[in-house]
């Protein structure tokens, strides 16, 4: 599967992305419009890390986190 962590198979989410228009009331505006709702992507920040799987070297995509965290024996 593609851009999926190998470790802890964190994947892509989906969420909107809105357009706004106007000045805040706090500001002195009359407040702020939503003129456009669209869809976009969130991707997890994934890494091709050569890593130790079953013993053996192998090229994996996996997250930062898992990284970070320790999750992941490299292989150098």
């Amino acid at each position: 599967m593609a851009r999926v962590c190998s470790i802890c198979g964190k994947g892509g989410n989906k969420a909107n992305s809105i357009q706004r228009r106007g000045k805040a009331k706090k500001k002195g505006g009359v407040g702020r419009n939503i003129t456009s709702v669209s869809r976009r992507k969130q991707r997890p920040n994934l890494k091709k890390v050569k890593a130790i799987v079953d013993g053996s070297p192998k090229r994996i995509k996996v997250c930062t986190q898992c990284l970070k965290s320790g999750r992941v024996e490299r292989a150098y």
